[in-house]
């Protein structure tokens, strides 16, 4: 009978991407005494009684956003002092939010040699399918999924704040930002005065994959929505630099993995025809994505991959020589499936040339 449920489960979740991305949930990890383990919030008239001062305002720093505030906040308080029966009280927490959703982890407090050790619990999340990310002050991790946010001497008020003390801040700002938009320039309107920045120095920090904030003689705003990675390769190019456009990969990667693990994995013989409506089914997702204003129009579509197709044929005994295309497309592969897919995710407007002619 074909595959509606999973097309119909593809349809919705495109047509709910804009809603979806529009308010993520950052996770909060904070060092205290009092109210100690999990609490989930939706407000700052959320915030656990018993909390410092100071862990009181980063989790309203967390709460301010960007063009949305975020969707929730997850705070995980620990005590490092605390005798704990298998490792530390760190991976006590980690492990806590190993099993929840977050979108941007934020360590406000966090131990120059723990940034790495984060870094790679990040990049093990990810590998697992859990598709965060991680704000860390002055930690140049070259990766697409750590930011990396270096602006000092951020004075609100009466208060300059470090850059560790504003991850938080950053953190809400970028999970309030919808997918539709960047980063880039978005004010602080809160924030009087940070370091000092000459244009070159700007640029120089940008182009090392430093997420920075700057004064433009008017007001705080972002220099440019970047991610840490700097080195590029074959496999993850400069859209990889960019904020947006990982958040967009990942929204998409979540979706389509969730839905096939869910609605199809075990559920359906593996024919072609299966096959083919599976596809149909992720490029109508595709093409909602493009009406949002997510992919660029016309650029996106899953196919059969018919080269590892071919591959794995011969792998298996078959001879693929006398083979037509459409014989390889259909042939059986047993408990395998093998899907291309070329999409191109949008970016926001952000470097104008405009030369005028008089």
């Amino acid at each position: 009978m074909g595959l509606p449920q999973v097309n119909i489960v593809f349809k919705t979740l495109g047509a709910t991407a804009i809603q979806r991305g529009e308010r993520g949930i950052v996770a909060l990890l904070l060092k205290d005494t009092a109210a100690l383990g999990a609490h989930v919030l939706t407000n700052i008239t959320d915030i656990p009684i018993g909390l410092s001062e100071a862990n009181k305002k980063q989790i309203e720093l967390a709460f301010i956003g960007g063009e949305r505030t975020p969707n929730r906040v997850v705070v995980y308080v620990y005590d490092p002092n605390t005798t704990v029966t298998n490792g530390t009280p760190l991976d006590v927490a980690l492990n806590y939010l190993e099993t929840v959703k977050f979108d941007y982890f934020v360590f406000p407090e966090i131990e120059e040699a723990d940034k790495t050790k984060i870094t790679t619990w990040i990049g093990l999340q990810r590998a697992n399918g859990k598709m965060v990310k991680a704000v860390l002050p002055h930690h140049a991790a070259d990766k697409e999924y750590i930011i990396n946010f270096t602006t000092e001497n951020i004075v609100v008020g009466d208060t300059t704040y470090t850059a560790a003390q504003y991850c938080s801040r950053i953190a809400g700002l970028i999970a309030g930002t919808p997918l539709t938009i960047s980063t880039t320039f978005q004010p602080l309107p809160e924030v009087d005065s940070v370091q000092t920045y000459t244009k070159d120095q700007l640029n120089q920090a940008i182009d090392n994959g430093e997420f920075v904030i700057y004064h433009d003689g008017e007001k705080v705003k972002v220099g440019r929505g970047v991610t840490s990675l700097v080195t590029t390769t074959q496999d993850k190019g400069d859209d990889f630099k960019k904020i947006k456009i990982v958040d967009i990969l990942d929204l998409m990667y979540m979706d389509i993995r969730k839905t096939i693990e869910d609605r199809y994995i075990g559920k359906y013989a593996n024919s072609y025809d299966n096959k083919v409506l599976l596809i149909q089914a992720i490029n109508a997702y595709y093409e909602q994505l493009e009406i949002d204003g997510l992919l660029d129009v016309g650029k996106n579509r899953a196919e059969i991959d018919l080269e590892q197709q071919r591959v794995y044929l011969r792998s298996v005994g078959v001879d693929v020589d006398a083979m037509k295309e459409q014989e390889i497309k259909e042939a059986n592969t047993r408990d395998k499936v093998f899907i291309l897919s070329r999409i191109r995710p949008l970016d926001a407007i952000e470097d104008i040339d405009m030369k005028v002619l008089i």
